[in-house]
């Protein structure tokens, strides 16, 4: 039923656009073999495009050289840092009879800990943990085909990513004119200014995750040689490249540090220290590094970043949780652009400082006319006496 002005009402309108985003996500979760390796493609498509630009615009190949040389360029750097901790591994493997040894010192520590405070012979210690062995051995053969089944779909990825972000590169102007006809109705420069946001936000997210992962690979590495734990630059490098996951990535990756330390030093504070200097880490790059490399340009709350992420992980699971802040972030510069969905824009979004102060809820009621403004009174002015002589002077004048 439309209005007498023929607009839909809002609530209609709110209705379809939320039916509309339902159907996207169930289809994105049917065809996640395929959107999964296009999402990571767009995204590094939209993060490679200046390399492709340069060899463009400043060494003059053609649009498709560029695009296979930026493509290039990006499995050349994914292969290094694949090769360095594979390498890192294999150096680390070499002292596993080392480590080993270590390891069963600090069980036998463990297992002396837990007669002494909770009074268990070492005899049913042992039974406990034979127990949870065989617990877990049942799961082996679920988990390993689980591994294995997922192997094809991560070649197929590995294989189609690339082809899928040449042809992004190589076609961008082709997909820019779709949109132009897709949205007949929409004014083209309000099409280009959606179109040039989401570039920049998506660009601005990736190209400061790497810088910002940079700079905590150096602070991991720098405490973790202060310590004097091995391998410092393995363990500050994994436990950065794990901030992909965001919130958690840091968390995860001070564990395996820790139970090296643990393995290795003499003293339990070791791996203490570990996880102490990876938090500190972790608090310094929400609080100051990434406000300050990547900016308000990509501008989601954390509540509904953390909401994001879950989402994320439920529908495209590990996948979903790397690629969940920068479609999170993208969605909103759509709902910014859609007038019934801009309410939810403004929900994705950080909080203006007005709404964090200590007296918000009451301007917050007076801004939108629930509460009255308290009237301002006027002081009144005080009216200087007449002097006795100007009293005089006027009365002779009368």
């Amino acid at each position: 039923m439309e209005s007498k002005s023929g607009k839909k009402p809002y609530s209609v309108e709110l209705a379809s656009s939320l039916f509309a985003l339902a159907l996207i996500i169930g289809f994105l979760y049917v065809t996640q073999s395929v959107i999964v390796p296009l999402l990571f493609a767009i995204i590094l498509s939209m993060t490679l495009y200046p390399i492709a630009s340069f060899f463009e615009n400043k060494l003059r190949f053609g649009k498709a050289a560029a695009s296979i040389m930026a493509v290039i360029i990006a499995i050349l750097i994914i292969s290094t840092l694949i090769w360095f901790i594979v390498h890192q591994s294999i150096i680390i493997g070499k002292d596993a009879v080392a480590i080993q040894e270590k390891v069963l010192a600090a069980v036998e520590s463990i297992q002396n800990w837990i007669q002494s405070q909770f009074g268990l012979e070492r005899s049913e210690v042992i039974q406990k943990m034979k127990e949870q062995g065989n617990n877990a051995l049942e799961n082996v053969g679920g988990y390993m085909s689980t591994a294995f089944g997922s192997i094809g779909s991560t070649l197929a990825g590995v294989i189609l990513v690339p082809i899928f972000i040449f042809f992004l590169l190589y076609y961008r102007d082709f997909f820019k004119e779709f949109f132009f006809k897709a949205f007949k109705n929409t004014d083209n420069k309000k099409i280009h200014s959606v179109l040039s946001k989401i570039y920049e936000v998506v660009q601005s997210y990736c190209l400061g995750l790497v810088m910002v992962m940079g700079i905590v690979a150096v602070l991991n590495t720098v405490g973790l040689m202060l310590m004097g734990i091995q391998y410092a630059w393995f363990f500050g490098s994994m436990a950065s490249l794990l901030m992909l996951l965001p919130y958690i990535g840091i968390a995860i990756g001070s564990i395996l540090p820790a139970l090296f330390a643990l393995a290795t030093k003499d003293s339990a504070l070791y791996a203490v220290g570990v996880i102490a200097w990876f938090q500190v880490v972790q608090f310094l790059e929400g609080n100051i590094i990434t406000p300050n490399i990547v900016g308000s340009k990509v501008s989601i709350n954390p509540l509904m970043a953390i909401i994001a992420i879950l989402l994320g992980g439920m529908i495209f699971g590990l996948a979903g949780l790397i690629l969940a802040l920068p479609m999170f972030a993208t969605l909103k510069v759509i709902f910014d652009a859609i007038p019934s969905m801009e309410p939810f824009g403004y929900l994705i979004g950080e909080p203006e400082k007005e709404h964090l102060k200590r007296n918000a809820t009451q301007e917050l009621l007076q801004k939108w006319g629930i509460v009255r403004k308290p009237k301002k009174f006027l002081t009144p002015t005080v009216v200087e006496s007449a002097s006795p002589d100007d009293t005089n002077s006027t009365d002779k004048k009368l």
